[in-house]
């Protein structure tokens, strides 16, 4: 068996969360290698980028929330330093959402999300159905009401992406375009991988592979992070004229639509959540859905080029929160499960799971996301 000469990080999955965490750990010194056959690729190509804490909170999810907040805080910054390495965009954008009613039961559910979100400290401007097509003059007459969310933002994953290859790579990151075969470890603890017959040593390993992330051969049961695929298909539509100015979400006879403007023209119409395992599908259903719910809060969206139809699996966990941390095998580490928002919370995972490979120590804030925290779940079944 041929063996590498090792580093002291190996990070199995290529997308946002293991691009970022790779450059974050390189800067703290490490030699890291990145092992993934199409990095930048997965769920990352395929998501919309919605940096949305607001619009997202949700009931019984303020532990993660508050994760959500600290990440968002952390973009500016983020993206500055990752433009001024790279030289190139990450497609930013600072404009604020929109999230529409489209009759009088939807507009009672966005009042008491307002309500619950405003318990919760969260900015938003209440909106009548005027008001809210001043803002966006595409909006269906229809329109009963909406919330403004102005410290909602959004991001291109593919240019981020793009841009975390490149400055994993400035940063001495070594990427490996394979699949990794076996997790190794001896005498209980981690000591590597295994790629295409090639044991590359490595002491910690992390892993950041997606919904794949329980699927490494060579991890024990007991450290293997519970996630599962969660379906989203996706639309890309194409305008040579601005249609949007702000993210738009639409909440339309109680299914969830939304649409992203990018710089370019290009427009994003999503997402569907499908528990169909590792289906990926395009859907006639899917496709109508999606065109129909946003067409119903804006009209002008059917006048738009059809591009691009793709399904993303997002990882979801049993409480679909992240799952950030070491495992119960020494070395392993997991940064999956971030299910809705992986790429909300790049930034503080990325950070996290620097400080806790140099450390040992989790920073505060993702300290409730431990992978431990199903340990008590698992001892009741057994």
């Amino acid at each position: 068996m041929t063996t590498d000469a090792g580093y002291d990080v190996a990070i199995i999955g290529g997308g946002v969360i293991g691009l970022a965490t790779a450059w974050r750990a390189a800067q703290r010194g490490l030699t890291v290698t990145v092992i993934d056959p199409e990095p930048a690729g997965g769920a990352s190509y395929a998501s919309a980028g919605m940096l949305a804490p607001a619009t997202e909170a949700a009931y019984g999810e303020e532990r993660l929330l508050q994760l959500e907040l600290a990440s968002k805080e952390r973009y500016p910054a983020f993206v500055a330093e990752l433009e001024e390495l790279t030289e190139t965009g990450a497609g930013y954008r600072d404009q604020g959402t929109l999230e529409v009613a489209f009759d009088a039961d939807d507009l009672a559910v966005l009042n008491d999300r307002y309500r619950f979100q405003q318990s919760l400290g969260i900015r938003l401007e209440r909106l009548t159905g005027r008001e809210c097509r001043k803002l966006e003059p595409m909006l269906a007459p229809s329109v009963r009401g909406g919330l403004f969310a102005p410290e909602d933002h959004s991001i291109d994953p593919r240019l981020l992406t793009r841009a975390l290859l490149v400055a994993a790579e400035r940063s001495g990151v070594r990427l490996l375009r394979a699949r990794a075969e076996r997790l190794l470890a001896a005498d209980d603890r981690t000591v590597g991988v295994r790629v295409d017959g090639v044991e590359i040593a490595a002491p910690h390993v992390v892993l950041a592979a997606g919904c794949w992330s329980g699927e490494i051969d060579g991890v024990p049961s007991d450290a293997s992070p519970p996630v599962r695929p969660v379906k989203g298909q996706i639309l890309r539509l194409r305008t040579p004229v601005p249609f949007l100015t702000y993210t738009v979400r639409g909440v339309v006879q109680g299914s969830a639509v939304y649409v992203v403007p990018r710089a370019d023209g290009e427009v994003v119409v999503g997402a569907t959540q499908e528990e169909m395992g590792y289906d990926t599908r395009v859907t006639a259903g899917g496709v109508y859905g999606l065109l129909r719910d946003a067409s119903a809060v804006l009209p002008g969206i059917t006048e738009l080029e059809l591009t691009e139809t793709r399904v993303g699996l997002r990882p979801g966990s049993p409480d679909n929160a992240p799952v950030i941390g070491a495992t119960t095998l020494p070395g392993l580490y997991v940064a999956t499960g971030h299910h809705r928002s992986g790429v909300l919370l790049t930034p503080v995972t990325a950070d996290a799971m620097a400080e806790i490979i140099v450390t040992g120590r989790p920073p505060r804030e993702v300290a409730d996301f431990s992978p431990r925290r199903f340990e008590r779940f698992e001892g009741a079944r057994a």
